[in-house]
């Protein structure tokens, strides 16, 4: 608990104004997401990057993992990403799925996005809530099936790691790669705050500026493994998401603008 509370309650010495926000992700597609809101209501400069990009593995690199898709009986996506190149891997190999095949989605909108491949309605979709955790307890009730997990070289480890340790059939399928993006225009471009939202962010960042010294760059981070890479690297955390009082990312960043800028 005294953890948290050092997290939740900003380092006084630290507390200075922020004018400008950089997400390490893609930016919303949604004009009414409350990263606009946040710069409209305290005029802040919000801008967005991605430091990390998803590249698919190539076929010819996928069969040297020796699975067999057809011999599973339920999927796991976790992301749009494994169902883009789950697909784009059944296409080069000319597999067609079969229609009894069941996919578990980590979320509604996860499942939703699978209607880009098939038609949803006359498939077998389980959805979970939120986290990987969520969707575990569903996957409990079909210990039976011979489960799919196309994943990237860098997986969270919760869900594959608990299926192996409770004897599910569980194949892990490699099917793309994350890598650091190449951000070398941003050498000279600094930010109040910069956002992150997993582990390859960290390793993003350091991988294009070695050097890099934190100063009074606030760090905000998403999601316990993200805060462990930070101090791991050596940085300070100063905004930490999900919190009681900040479930999101823009909540926790809001709450520490509204300390900040007062």
């Amino acid at each position: 608990m005294s953890e948290i509370a050092n997290v939740a309650t900003p380092d006084i010495k630290r507390l200075k104004k922020v004018k400008s926000i950089l997400v390490t992700q893609a930016a919303p597609t949604d004009a009414k997401s409350p990263y606009f809101e946040i710069e409209k209501k305290y005029g802040v400069k919000v801008d967005f990057r991605p430091f990390i990009e998803v590249c698919g593995i190539a076929y010819k690199e996928f069969r040297k993992q020796k699975i067999n898709i057809l011999e599973h009986t339920a999927i796991i996506f976790t992301s749009r990403n494994a169902i883009d190149h789950f697909f784009r891997i059944c296409k080069e190999a000319k597999i067609e799925v079969p229609s009894d095949m069941k996919y578990f989605c980590i979320t509604e909108q996860t499942a939703n996005y699978l209607q880009k491949y098939i038609v949803i309605r006359k498939r077998k979709v389980f959805t979970g809530t939120k986290t990987a955790l969520d969707l575990l307890e569903i996957i409990k009730k079909h210990k039976s099936e011979k489960f799919l997990f196309p994943c990237s070289n860098k997986r969270q480890k919760d869900l594959p790691d608990y299926m192996g340790t409770n004897d599910f059939q569980l194949t892990e399928a490699v099917m793309y790669e994350t890598v650091s993006a190449d951000l070398s225009d941003l050498e000279e471009v600094f930010y109040d705050v910069l956002a992150f939202f997993s582990p390859s962010g960290i390793t993003s960042l350091f991988e294009n500026f070695p050097d890099f010294k934190q100063n009074n760059t606030r760090i905000a981070a998403f999601g316990s493994t993200t805060a462990q890479a930070v101090t791991d690297a050596g940085l300070l955390l100063d905004i930490q998401a999900p919190m009681p009082n900040a479930p999101s990312m823009t909540g926790a960043l809001e709450h520490y603008i509204k300390q900040a800028n007062a």
